[in-house]
């Protein structure tokens, strides 16, 4: 900007010489009223209040005023005092070079590369990252509060020209690693990568926590379509459309370098693809990356993965069949090409436009996508398929037989979530105590005398941490909210038996609600922990 005014800051800035500090800041704006200005903390060690009044006379004078190169303590105190709401105030990061470093993971928007034995750095692509990385954080906390096995950042770094998120990896192993230097753990790679799929897409979100998959789907119908004859182009579009809304959980880039074994332990990492939708969605992308980016060279998945094409053509094989449940190689087949749509839909768009018909070979890439596709379009006439029936306890969702005897399990699952968050003892009392009488409840009348089911999900919101546990049942409509509560004011004799349990549901949670939609009895219960 060609009227803004630099000033640098440095030292302490204190009771003892906050006077004299903005005196020089005022000699050197001089009569610029209004000029944008920016102080440069690169050596600014300490700030008091008097420093921060100090600031905020400038701020009144010149309102277009900034801070730049802040290190983390002194960041902290603008943080805690709310400035970093008032103004414009950077960060000063820690640089970190990965010259020479293993990459041990590539998404669409970066690439994760080992730093030392204990720690990982994801590098995105994009210079101005830090909006990206603050999203990545964002959605990494809302997957771990959700119940997924994945890593949080605890530092942003410079490095080079753009930033990068810095993680605790020990000794992690992605599973393409596995898969290219001990190829007879194929097979246990596989049951474990689709634990770990069917935990990611069992996973309720709740409602506008994740974007919604089908809008980039939609996008790249759109797009495509132009490249197709006409009829085919408007059919893609139409299946796109035709695709529901689902809230369960999709990763977006799911493929076996960004599945670690660290220890025991698996991990998913790169975050920031993360959405809802329906599972085709995930599927699109694996095939793309065990396939369709290496089906015209298949030399791209050894440079991308580590392993050849043979093994990447084998492992997603195996990986659907065991995703689906099935041997029937006519039902893996018309699963596969509902997804091959969205695949080839997305590698079209996604090589035009990087300039894909400028270059003879990315030319012919298009030009294999588009038969591939047009093909395809002309037999499948839905991108639709019944999801997988997730294990009992996938993601944050425990479907069970509604029997008395079944309530420790009930218990378990839900405790396993509320340990995640580190729940309070006394608030989880509560909540198990609530999970009783409620499900006891279903078990003893819901289907009476006969037996049915019950579906118990466990949602946990973040900031302040909530969770909302739903109870589901297809038996005889029964709302309990609609019996009045019991008079505790009686004395024991005067007390009629029973009528206490969801009393102390209302009493001890902080909200309870109930529904009967579709044939089902709905009762939701929230507490704030």
């Amino acid at each position: 900007m060609d009227n803004e005014i630099k000033i640098a800051l440095s030292g302490r800035i204190d009771s003892g010489n906050a006077s004299s500090v903005e005196e020089n800041i005022q000699n050197e704006i001089g009569g610029n009223k209004n000029a944008p200005v920016v102080l440069d903390a690169s050596d600014l060690a300490y700030i008091s209040s008097a420093g921060l009044r100090v600031i905020l006379h400038i701020k009144k004078t010149n309102p277009d005023l900034s801070i730049i190169n802040v290190n983390s303590e002194v960041y902290d105190i603008f943080e805690m005092t709310g400035f970093t709401d008032m103004m414009t105030i950077d960060k000063a990061y820690r640089v970190v070079s990965i010259e020479g470093c293993e990459e041990i993971g590539r998404g669409a928007k970066g690439t994760v590369y080992r730093i030392d034995k204990d720690n990982v750095v994801k590098v995105y692509n994009d210079a101005d990252a830090l909006e990206d990385i603050q999203h990545e954080r964002e959605v990494a906390k809302l997957a771990l509060v959700l119940g997924l096995p994945t890593a949080i950042s605890y530092d942003v770094v410079r490095v080079g020209d753009s930033y990068g998120s810095v993680f605790e990896l020990l000794n992690a192993t992605s599973f393409s690693k596995i898969l290219a230097e001990v190829p007879e753990k194929m097979d246990w790679v596989v049951d474990e990568y689709v634990k770990l799929l069917k935990l990611i897409n069992g996973t309720l979100v709740p409602e506008g926590k994740l974007p919604d998959s089908k809008e980039k789907i939609m996008t790249w119908a759109n797009y495509t379509k132009d490249y197709l004859p006409e009829e085919l182009g408007k059919k893609l579009v139409e299946l796109s459309e035709a695709l529901p809304h689902d809230d369960h959980m999709v990763h977006g880039d799911y493929h076996s370098k960004n599945v670690q074994l660290q220890n025991d332990e698996i991990l998913i990492i790169d975050m920031d693809t993360l959405a809802v939708g329906h599972p085709i969605y995930d599927l699109a992308a694996m095939y793309n990356a065990y396939v369709g980016f290496s089906e015209y060279d298949n030399n791209v998945v050894k440079e991308f993965q580590g392993f050849d094409y043979k093994t990447s053509l084998e492992f997603w094989h195996k990986t659907l069949a065991a995703y689906l449940g099935t041997d029937d190689e006519a039902k893996i087949k018309e699963v596969e090409d509902k997804a091959r749509v969205l695949s080839y839909s997305r590698l079209i768009r996604r090589s035009i436009r990087r300039g894909g018909l400028e270059n003879e070979k990315s030319k012919a890439e298009i030009e294999l996508w588009e038969k591939e596709l047009t093909e395809l379009l002309k037999k499948v006439d839905d991108l639709y398929f019944d999801p997988p029936a997730f294990e009992a306890e996938s993601g944050n969702e425990l479907d069970i037989e509604a029997e008395e005897s079944n309530l420790h399990k009930v218990l378990d699952f839900i405790d396993k979530h509320l340990d995640a968050v580190d729940c309070p003892p006394k608030v989880k009392m509560q909540i198990e105590v609530a999970v009783e009488e409620i499900f006891v409840n279903i078990a003893s009348y819901a289907y009476a005398p006969d037996k049915g089911r019950a579906t118990v999900r466990v949602e946990v919101s973040p900031e302040p941490i909530t969770v909302t546990i739903t109870f589901i049942d297809q038996g005889i409509p029964y709302d309990p909210l609609a019996k009045e509560d019991p008079d505790v004011t009686l004395k024991a004799e005067d007390r009629p038996v029973g009528g206490l349990g969801i009393f102390m549901v209302k009493q001890t949670m902080d909200d309870v609600t109930y529904e009967y939609k579709d044939g089902k009895n709905i009762l939701r219960i929230k507490k704030s922990i």
